[in-house]
């Protein structure tokens, strides 16, 4: 595919019980488990933050888990976005970039904002919260130095090296499809989430650098499968949003058609039923992504474990 930009697909989060045994070969150990999913995607969503403030030995054992080249989103934590629905929201953003983020170094992607059904579009608040937003690691370092007492653990400010930072929002409250919000994002250059499912709106603006997708299931919420055609329609969607195409879906605004290459993150959600798996391996190869970590040893030995235990979830 030429002059488009990188396609990342993998899962929202890695720790499921129902995929041992599935997913995961019979006496994988959990300890390997983020191994063995980072052989077979490039990316893969981190969960753990969005419920909880972590600590940097985490993010380390994380990063070390996985091969050169692989990236995490990283969900923003619910604290801010749920409970204190973006209301003072520097303490809570400084301890988030404190509690060990930085010590992804360059496997750290892109961060998702996820807000609840509940949260209605706010211009003033959301703005407010958009400046805060550091544009690179240098900028999240000095935000992390301003962290109050709440850290569960002394604060990671990164290895000094400058990288930039993305950001991504998924919105579920109807107001938000409004052109005020959209023109608000592409200011601030935040990527709204194309989020499918049966329950919130479907929206495909881009707004950024980059196109930020979750697949939830379309039928059935976290659960309901995607069937040939419906991956072979979405490998097609994404396609054109890597090269500046975005002309299919459902916008606010329009589509956008500037030729512009741009990097796509899509994560699967649909796991209840071990939905995800198969259905991210079925739309790289419909992509002709192909995954070859180098330097992966302790992965490479799980991916030869598992094939001498079980074949993978067809595609």
């Amino acid at each position: 595919m030429a002059q488009c930009g990188e396609i990342r697909i993998g899962l929202s989060g890695w720790t499921y019980t129902p995929w041992r045994g599935n997913f995961y070969p019979e006496g994988l150990p959990q300890k390997r488990e983020l191994a063995f999913a980072a052989v077979h995607f490039n990316a893969l969503e981190i969960n753990g933050t969005f419920y909880g403030m972590q600590t940097p030995k985490s993010f380390e054992q994380w990063r070390d888990a996985v091969p050169e080249g692989f990236v995490f989103a990283l969900k923003g934590p619910r604290y801010l976005t749920h409970m204190l629905k973006l209301t003072n929201p520097e303490p809570p953003l400084a301890n988030f970039f404190a509690s060990g983020p930085l010590a992804l170094g360059e496997r750290l992607g892109p961060v998702l904002w996820q807000f609840p059904e509940r949260f209605a579009f706010n211009p003033e608040r959301l703005e407010a919260f958009f400046r805060l937003l550091p544009r690179d690691t240098a900028q999240a370092a000095e935000l992390a130095r301003r962290h109050d007492g709440r850290l569960r653990a002394p604060p990671h400010f990164g290895d000094g090296v400058v990288r930039p930072i993305r950001h991504a929002m998924e919105i579920r409250h109807q107001s938000f499809c409004d052109p005020v919000f959209i023109e608000l994002l592409r200011r601030y250059e935040i990527a709204l989430v194309c989020a499918d499912t049966v329950s919130w709106p479907l929206l495909m603006d881009v707004t950024a650098d980059f196109v930020y997708c979750r697949l939830h299931g379309s039928e059935e919420l976290y659960k309901s499968g995607y069937s040939p055609a419906q991956l072979d329609s979405w490998a097609e969607r994404v396609r054109r949003w890597s090269t500046g195409q975005a002309t299919d879906g459902n916008f606010v605004t329009g589509p956008t058609a500037d030729g512009v290459k741009r990097d796509v993150y899509l994560f699967f959600d649909n796991t209840d039923k071990l939905m995800a798996p198969g259905d991210a391996l079925g739309l790289m190869a419909r992509l002709g992504v192909q995954w070859a970590p180098p330097n992966a040893d302790e992965a490479k030995a799980v991916r030869i474990a598992a094939r001498s235990r079980r074949t993978l979830p067809q595609i």
